[in-house]
């Protein structure tokens, strides 16, 4: 009878473990993005606790960059752990005497009201729709995605469709052509176009993220906005999807707005 024959090589049970590191697995993500996912922070700010040590994973601090964690993993922040959520990304057609806002003291309707049932997950709008604008607005729970979008270098193409008061004259249309000098700065438009044959409906397209800017290029020069309707935000469009109903992003729309330049 032949003896069974001894492996090779060094028993891997002798080898000593990383108490900080678990087990290798293909589910591991960089412990800044984990934090990111939790919506704490952005990864580039969670890069900044993690190296001042304000993070721990399985009870102890890490500080080193580029660091790995398994899902099962308990990575904790200020003593609390953190959960990362499933990412979720949905549209609304938001319609008129809706706040953007995810709570309100006077109890009026909020745009929370219009997707209390679209998730399991908390997510929040990106950016605000003042009561009487409708249309496109963006909610999420990925926190590193909204401070990008809403940051003003990252100047995300907007489209409006503005319905005034009045005819426009051709003066003041190439006044907001070549940009309105406001209180708080110039406001720059990139295109302006007369839709209709009394001139008083345009589509405008801008970048620019100023408060209520839209209705304030026109405000400044005499005109009342009697409607206004977000009909495109970055790669968005408002395509069947009718005012008050929301659906969720596809894969191809989520990458192109976390791709935006």
């Amino acid at each position: 009878m032949k003896e069974p024959r001894k492996k090779s090589g060094k028993n891997p049970g002798n080898k000593k473990a990383d108490p900080r590191q678990s087990p290798v697995t293909d589910n591991k993500i960089r412990l800044n993005k984990y934090i990111a996912n939790a919506g704490i922070c952005s990864r580039r700010e969670a890069d900044k606790l993690i190296a001042g040590g304000e993070v721990k994973v399985n009870g102890q601090v890490i500080t080193e960059l580029g660091y790995k964690v398994d899902p099962k993993d308990q990575v904790s922040y200020k003593g609390k752990r953190l959960i990362p959520e499933k990412p979720v990304y949905l549209l609304l057609n938001k319609p008129k005497d809706f706040i953007t806002t995810t709570d309100d003291p006077e109890n009026r309707r909020t745009v929370m009201d219009l997707i209390k049932n679209a998730c399991e997950e908390r997510v929040y709008p990106v950016g605000r729709l003042d009561r009487n604008t409708t249309g496109l607005l963006l909610f999420t729970n990925d926190g590193e995605l909204a401070r990008k979008l809403a940051h003003p270098s990252q100047q995300v193409r907007k489209i409006y469709s503005v319905e005034l008061d009045k005819k426009i004259t051709d003066e003041d249309f190439l006044k907001i052509e070549d940009g309105l000098e406001l209180e708080d700065g110039v406001a720059t438009v990139d295109k302006l176009a007369i839709l209709d044959n009394n001139r008083q409906m345009l589509g405008i397209e801008i970048h620019i993220g100023k408060n209520r800017i839209v209705r304030r290029i026109f405000e400044h020069l005499g005109y009342e906005v009697v409607k206004l309707d977000r009909v495109m935000y970055g790669p968005l469009d408002k395509l069947n999807l009718p005012r008050g109903k929301w659906r969720l992003l596809t894969e191809k729309e989520v990458h192109r707005l976390k791709n935006l330049r």
